[in-house]
């Protein structure tokens, strides 16, 4: 009988972005922040869109997709795009193609986490899938939020990220609350930054990595009153990012920081400041 293959990761580079400083750290002077995110002449800072490709068995499963390649250049330089990687230049440094991913799970639907899910065919004339072969996963209470926007948050839902998904049928729905036996890792649901935002939990190697989407988007916002400007629910963000670390450090889980652009992974321990940074490394570092 042939033996399963282990779970293998690969973190994948889909290029940098800036946002705006004060928006990335919300209430906390910018005196203070600028000593760990320092910023340009705009007040701007430089982001990464880090994602996460696990191959499981016979399952190839992405973690979010970045801005992706068809925003048009006006709005391309609002965000000051930049890097040597992309989504499909980092897959295929890891090996593989894009007609080889079975699944993409977002974390949730804003632009930069999920806008490399579509593309536009060769001329721009229409909107395809980016990975023809995979299912897409969301769950239904974050699709009604992001398809039902506030207007805090319209700029961020994109339509022609979302309606190619529904159009294909290749869109999926996880149950929170319900176990998924179709993806190999638990979920972790916040509701802070948006609706139902999911995080997920991976078992590997002995150790549990946990993919942080926006709940902690780098090590300069570990103290809990950091909190991003973008947060639809800043306070509940503050009560599941203080629950989250605790347990993080209690239980020494490993933090893979989609949007550090210093630091692809670290560990957190208890000081007398509070939850505070251990260790930071590479994914290719876990053992």
């Amino acid at each position: 009988m042939a033996s399963k293959k282990l779970m293998q990761l690969f973190s994948i580079d889909t290029g940098y972005f800036k946002l705006d400083g004060g928006a990335m750290f919300g209430v906390v002077p910018k005196s203070i922040w600028q000593k760990t995110n320092p910023a340009d002449e705009n007040n701007l800072c430089t982001w990464a869109m880090r994602c996460l490709l696990i191959q499981d068995a016979n399952k190839l499963i992405l973690i979010d997709t970045g801005i992706g390649t068809k925003m048009e250049p006006k709005m391309a330089g609002y965000y000051y795009l930049h890097g040597p990687n992309s989504l499909t230049s980092s897959i295929q440094q890891a090996g593989f193609s894009v007609a080889d991913i079975t699944d993409v799970f977002h974390t949730h639907l804003h632009f930069d986490h999920c806008g490399g899910s579509v593309n536009y065919n060769a001329d721009r004339t229409r909107l395809e899938l980016a990975f023809p072969n995979a299912r897409y996963w969301t769950n239904p209470d974050h699709y009604k939020w992001a398809t039902e926007p506030n207007a805090r948050e319209k700029a961020s839902f994109l339509k022609e990220n979302i309606q190619p998904l529904v159009d294909s049928g290749q869109l999926h729905f996880i149950q929170p609350g319900a176990d998924s036996p179709f993806l190999p890792f638990e979920i972790i649901y916040v509701n802070g930054h948006t609706d139902k935002m999911m995080l997920p939990v991976i078992r590997y190697k002995g150790k549990t990595i946990v993919y942080m989407a926006d709940l902690l988007p780098s090590v300069g916002h570990l103290p809990v009153p950091y909190v991003m400007g973008y947060d639809t629910r800043p306070l509940l963000t503050l009560a599941e990012k203080a629950t989250f670390l605790q347990e993080a450090a209690d239980q020494e889980y490993i933090l893979f920081l989609e949007h550090d652009p210093e630091h692809e992974c670290c560990t957190v321990k208890h000081t007398d400041r509070g939850v505070r940074l251990d260790h930071s490394f590479l994914l290719a570092d876990v053992l």
